[in-house]
């Protein structure tokens, strides 16, 4: 009897024992739940001026700012690439017109305003967002001066307000040759569209352009400034009123540039045009029946120069951010920013939407063709939200049953940064000139022929295939990038692998100039 009592009251203390550690474990994990919960409801700290510079972020932006000046068109001022000089210096002569400004597209000497107006919008956008980062590592005049090489080429390509030349060169006979720009002899004919020939893509991304550059130049030039809203306000006007995809109406476009239609450039230059002069009737324009037509509110997009639906809605998305008497009540606005949202879950790689578009090694990967534009211009608007979220205070953002902070954000935006960089199974930089590994083979013609070589149009194919690398280094050129199996063929006849474009440098110096530093961004874009 006396055993069996112990054994009993043993087995009691030891169920007391088992009982209370459950309850104070009970008790310890909803502390822990309720303090989990806590931060992730508590904002992220707001940074202030601009922070310790990164310098990984800002040597990677000195040499990608480069590449706009590598493409530079027309006489050249201040110029700092040597194996550049002068030319196209009477493009636009057969209208009157002086279209020797502007950037050539690619590694060809095509200037396709389409894309080109694209470039002039996403790096106003830079601008506005992140000049004082830029500043910082003296990069903010650089970015200004080649924005408006840009816009003054926009600024003459619109002589009359239904009147807008979209196009320099003939696609076809400049891709018969291989030559330098400085020696070129082939035709360079005009394309534009008017009433008759509608474009309301390009149309209205030109004004995107022009009001966005409107206002990057406001305190520092307001005359120029004032010019440029003046065609903007004319563009829209045209694009809204004559309707048409350009591409369609000009089917020669479409083998390079294709438009997949005109609906999202209307709003994204009314988005613009808003944010330039406060006028209500373009916020009326994206947040009423326009919004309802073509906004696809709901259905995350591609950031790209033919898609801009993703950037119009992080533009917006701005308004409720920082301006709560104009977003209070506006359910248009509403389902911009919720679609922005929608388009930072399928960003984040744990989000329970997150897209499953990416390589082994996490890169954001749509397409074989220039497979860099997509994750670079993703982690832009990734970076532009998560400062949106931390300037004004807001904790987080909800994908299905979980949530993400600024923070989050930002290390997405980091990782596509790094990857372009050199943090990838081939342990090569894609940006030409940065890091010691980069492509020595880069589909460009001014890059590949020795500046002291005699060529002319066909005989200038020898240098294309050359097994030497480029004689000139094309500094800042993000070229196309890898295949889904991030392998990446080094051949200067690889030209969906190797060819850079000016639009991709556009988005990798917004990327970069947001991870430069931290700082708080502007409230009002004004």
């Amino acid at each position: 009897m006396g055993k069996g009592s112990k054994s009993r009251g043993c087995v009691g203390w030891f169920l007391v024992v088992v009982i209370l550690a459950l309850v104070v474990g009970a008790v310890v994990y909803t502390v822990k739940k309720k303090i989990d919960r806590s931060r992730a409801n508590k904002p992220e700290p707001v940074p202030g001026p601009p922070g310790a510079i990164d310098k990984k972020y800002a040597d990677a932006l000195k040499i990608a700012m480069q590449f706009f000046d590598v493409q530079k068109s027309g006489k050249l001022e201040n110029n700092k690439i040597s194996w550049r000089g002068d030319s196209a210096l009477k493009d636009g002569s057969e209208a009157s017109l002086d279209l020797s400004k502007g950037m050539y597209d690619a590694g060809d000497h095509m200037k396709f305003g389409f894309p080109l107006a694209f470039t002039a919008t996403v790096l106003s956008w830079a601008i506005l967002e992140y000049g004082d980062q830029m500043d910082a590592v003296n990069q903010l005049e650089p970015a200004q001066d080649s924005l408006k090489w840009i816009t003054d080429f926009l600024i003459n390509a619109h002589p009359s307000p239904n009147v807008l030349y979209i196009q320099v060169g003939d696609a076809v006979a400049d891709h018969k040759c291989w030559d330098r720009p400085e020696k070129m002899t082939e035709k360079r004919p005009l394309t534009m569209v008017n009433t008759s020939v509608p474009g309301t893509d390009v149309a209205a991304e030109t004004a995107a352009a022009m009001a966005s550059a409107s206002l990057v130049f406001k305190t520092s030039d307001s005359t120029y400034s004032s010019t440029l809203l003046k065609h903007a306000k004319q563009l829209f006007t045209f694009a809204d009123k004559y309707r048409g995809i350009y591409s369609e109406q000009i089917p020669d476009v479409a083998t390079y540039y294709n438009s997949t239609g005109y609906g999202d450039e209307l709003l994204w230059a009314a988005s613009w045009l808003y944010h330039a002069t406060g006028d209500q009737s373009y916020l009326e324009y994206v947040t009423g029946e326009n919004g309802e037509e073509f906004a696809n509110w709901g259905s995350p997009t591609w950031f790209s120069w033919d898609n801009k639906l993703a950037g119009t809605q992080v533009l917006l998305s701005r308004l409720s951010f920082f301006d709560s008497k104009v977003a209070s009540g506006n359910s248009g606005l509403g389902n911009y920013r919720k679609s922005a949202e929608d388009v930072m879950c399928g960003l984040l790689p744990k989000s329970p939407s997150a897209t499953s578009s990416r390589t082994d090694g996490g890169l954001i990967w749509v397409s074989e063709w220039n497979a860099l534009q997509h994750p670079v211009a993703s982690a832009f608007l990734a970076g532009v939200y998560s400062d949106y979220m931390l300037t004004s205070q807001t904790a987080k953002i909800t994908c299905g049953s979980d949530s993400f902070k600024p923070s989050d954000l930002r290390k997405f935006a980091k990782s596509q940064a790094d990857y372009v960089l050199g943090s990838n199974p081939l342990k090569m930089s894609f940006l030409v000139g940065y890091g010691d590994k980069y492509p020595q083979y880069v589909h460009h013609r001014g890059a590949s022929i020795p500046t002291d070589a005699t060529t002319g149009c066909k005989d200038g194919f020898k240098w294309l295939d050359s097994t030497d690398p480029n004689p000139n280094v094309a500094i800042g050129a993000l070229v196309g990038g890898p295949f889904l199996n991030e392998t990446y063929i080094d051949s200067r006849n690889n030209s969906m692998q190797a060819e850079p474009t000016t639009y991709n440098s556009a988005v990798i110096v917004g990327l970069l100039s947001s991870l430069v530093t931290t700082s708080s961004i502007a409230k009002s874009l004004t």
